[in-house]
């Protein structure tokens, strides 16, 4: 017998990206703490900078 009651999946997009927000945000704040302002600056710059790089590769 077929299961007719089968929607669709709910998009969790929001949801990700939000926790991916706080995620970062945390961990900026733990390095800036441990190892002071400027590895987290560097750690953006490095983050930024890897960004660039998939958002430059061919598909």
């Amino acid at each position: 017998m077929r299961d007719r009651n089968i929607g669709r999946a709910p998009d969790y997009t929001v949801a990700a990206l939000t926790m991916l927000g706080v995620n970062l945000l945390w961990i900026f704040f733990t390095v800036w703490a441990l190892w002071g302002f400027l590895a987290a600056l560097a750690l953006a710059w490095a983050l930024n900078y890897g960004i660039t790089l998939l958002s430059r590769r061919p598909r």
